[in-house]
Order: C-alpha cells, then structure tokens, then sequence
C-alpha cells in the first residue's frame, strides 16, 4: 500500500457500554498492581548480602535510569491518541505505520541513551550524590541495564498501541511477563549465583529485551500488514510532524507536572526530617490513587480517540461520561477507606511515633486528594484520546504558575497544611480549565 493509498470507511459502530469501558480498565488496575512487587523484590533480594550499599546502589540506580526514561512516557501517551483516532476512522495500514513509527523512535532513542550514558550518569550524581561505594556499585548497575534502553522505551510506544485497540490484556500479559521473568532471575543471579547488584541488573535486562520480545509477538497481526513497511507513509512528512507536536505538547506538559511533586517534596524538606518523612508516607496514598485510576483514564483514551477518529460526537461523549462515572466511584471508595483505614496504614509504612503522629495529621488531605483530582486524571486522559495536547500543555501551564504563586503565601500561613493545600490547588485548577475546554473537543467531533 503506498502512502496514497485510500483507507477502509469507519467499521462500525460499537456501543460503549460499562462491561467494554471495564474490559479496557481492569487489565492496566492489575498491571498497575504488579508494579511495586518487583521493587520489594529487588530490594529484599540485594538486602540478604547484608550491607547497606547495594540497597542503596540498586535504589538510586533504578531512580536515575527511571527519572532518564520517564522523559520518553509521551511515547506511551500520544501513541494512543494517535493511534486510537487512525483504529476509529478505518484506516489500518495508517494503525500499523504507527508501529513502526514509534518502534524506530525508541530504538534510536535508546541508542542515543546508551551514547550518552557516561555525561547522563555523571550529571545524576552530581544532582544528588552517594558515598563513594554506593556510587561505585550504581555505576555497574546502570551500566548493565542501560544496554535495554531500546527495549525498556520501545514498551512505551507498544503500550500505547495497544491500549489504543484495547488489547489491554496484552499489556498486562507483558507487565506479569517482565516482572515474574525478573523476580525468578533475581533469585537466581543473586542469591544462585551471587552476582551481587549486577545480578539485579542483569536480571533486568533480560526481562526488558523479553518483554520487546513477547510484546511484538503481540502486535504481529501489523506485521501481517504491508503497511508497516510501507516507508513513504512512516515517514510522511506531514504524520510525523503531527506526531511530533503532539509528544512535544505532552512533554512539556509531563516536565510542569514533574516540576510541582519535586518541587512539593523539596519544599517539604525545609520543613524538617520528620515532616519530610511524613509527606513521603502520605504520597504512597497518592500512588495508590494514581495506579487504581490510569485503567479508566486508559480506557478514556481508546474510547474517546476510536469515537473522534470516526467522527461520532454521541460516542465520544458516552466515553467520557461513562470512564468518568466508574472512576469517580472509585475515587469515592478510595476516600472513605483513607479515611476510615488511614491511620492503621500509617502504622504500616513506619514505626517511628513522631512521623506516625505527623502524618495522621495530614490525612485529611489524602482524603481530599482522590475527589478533589479525579477532574484532573480523567480530563488527561480524555484530551489524550483526543490528542488535544495543545490544551492539556497550556491548561498545565495555569496550573503550574497558580501552584508556585499560592504555594509561597500558603506555606508561610499554614506551614506544611499550606504545601498541601496548594498541591491539591494544582489538581482542582488542572481539572477545571480543562472541563472548560472540554466543549470545544465535542465540537471537534462534528467538524
């Protein structure tokens, strides 16, 4: 098929309905889910050598190579809006050319991670610097696991190719893949072999090059089309610079994000050891939020891109309406146990009484957080089905500057109540500026 080559007509039209919008969410939730148990597992395994260091070379090694390839997650984002909205007008070969396209991206920048790991690595330390062995064993870590970079940023863009089809089952079959493959070789290299911190990264390696792996296999029906090497339309000059407006839209976007949860936890940490501490308890509850709320906000931007694609305002709005409604329950839910198991899952997270006491005292926002920022969450998801991210980088852009000018006069009044305040500040003034420009995306659906 050349790039000229007309497209199939729309297929028809499925109803959205409550089982579709769970059978896209449900999957990414237990995904989601598997995600913390790889790091205890990690970390448990590299704390039976019995040394401090390798706990804390595995821990900053792994911050340092995530920070790196967080900077790609637009790849997982505007692959599924692009690709969502190419699946609702009909056009597969334009489904499968995505593919290719954003398999190329993550191989050259994997490649170019892997180019640039010495001033990378060097420049990570500098920002926040270890002991001389800690350093020494995160250096062989990082310079193990670097080798799959390719593989670990090319996951992004398959992620968002296939939530954008609602293939989300595949998503967690390579999530469990990955993780189950990296456990069992932890154990094996570490505690088998005594590989020490190497093995851990190893292990890793292994597991990301698997997952590429078992994650194309998955995608092989594109490869069944010639599309996906039809070079003239991968490299069409036109989708790739769209292509390129929408990722650069939602990096910018992800870097405002990125700069008020750093900038919240510094702040914190003027605040003293104990109410750092606390705050850092107090974001697991966040996280939390977060994991069990990405399957619906998934599911928004399969259903929200496949209705925009084939130009059926009617569906597009029962997406939204419907994605939201399941997650605004759940956000309900999440509230009440917050509030009601709070204090019991404190006790969990520390033993120290002065931080236990602090962080009761904040739980009132945690509380808070799930109703106050469900807007926020779903609306992202919403305007990435739509790939709107012209809105979703400027409404960031509002919410970014009302954050850092309220923050100031927030925390002198209120101290750290004041920090929270304006955390939460963040998320209601995102969700609402972008319920303001929601209407113009409907009418985008008629144009």
């Amino acid at each position: 098929m050349s790039a000229a080559a007309p497209d199939p007509a729309p297929p028809p039209e499925r109803a959205v309905t409550h089982r579709r919008v769970l059978a896209i969410a449900l999957p990414i939730v237990l995904s989601n889910a598997t995600v913390p148990i790889l790091g205890i597992v990690d970390t448990g395994v590299v704390g039976q050598l019995g040394a401090a260091a390798p706990i804390g070379a595995v821990g900053i090694g792994a911050i340092i190579l995530t920070a790196i390839y967080w900077v790609f997650g637009f790849l997982r984002m505007g692959t599924a809006g692009l690709t969502s909205q190419a699946e609702g007008r009909g056009e597969a070969g334009e489904v499968a050319a995505l593919l290719s396209r954003v398999l190329i991206v993550g191989a050259a920048a994997g490649a170019g991670i892997i180019l640039l790991q010495w001033p990378l690595f060097a420049g990570a330390f500098l920002v926040s610097p270890a002991s001389e062995e800690v350093e020494t064993l995160a250096r062989g870590y990082m310079g193990i696991r670097v080798w799959s970079s390719p593989a670990a940023i090319s996951l992004y863009g398959i992620t968002g190719w296939l939530i954008a089809l609602e293939r989300t089952r595949a998503v967690l079959a390579i999530q469990l893949w990955m993780n189950g493959l990296n456990i069992v070789l932890d154990l094996l290299f570490v505690l088998g072999f005594g590989w020490g911190v190497n093995g851990v990264a190893v292990a890793t390696f292994l597991a990301e090059w698997s997952g590429l792996g078992l994650g194309l296999w998955l995608c092989r029906d594109a490869f069944a089309r010639p599309a996906w090497r039809d070079w003239p339309r991968v490299f069409d000059r036109a989708r790739l610079k769209r292509m390129a407006q929408v990722n650069s839209d939602i990096l910018i976007r992800s870097v405002l994000l990125q700069a008020i949860f750093v900038s919240f936890l510094l702040f914190g940490s003027g605040m003293g050891d104990v109410q750092l501490a606390a705050n850092q308890i107090l974001l697991q509850f966040l996280y939390v939020t977060s994991y069990a709320l990405d399957g619906f906000a998934f599911a928004a931007e399969a259903l929200v891109g496949q209705a925009l694609g084939a130009r059926r305002r009617a569906a597009l709005r029962r997406g939204a309406l419907l994605t939201s409604a399941w997650a605004a329950g759940i956000c309900l839910v999440l509230a009440l146990v917050f509030a009601l198991a709070g204090g019991a899952v404190i006790d969990v997270l520390t033993t120290a009484p002065e931080v236990r006491a602090a962080a009761r005292g904040y739980l009132v926002y945690m509380v808070a957080a799930p109703v106050v920022g469900v807007a926020a969450w779903m609306f992202d998801g919403i305007f990435i089905g739509a790939t709107r991210t012209g809105d979703m980088r400027d409404m960031m852009v509002v919410s970014a500057a009302t954050y850092f000018a309220a923050i100031y006069p927030l925390m002198w009044a209120f101290g750290n109540h004041g920090l929270w305040l304006g955390l939460l500040l963040s998320f209601a003034v995102r969700g609402l500026t972008l319920a303001l420009r929601y209407p113009a995306l409907e009418r985008e659906a008629e144009a």
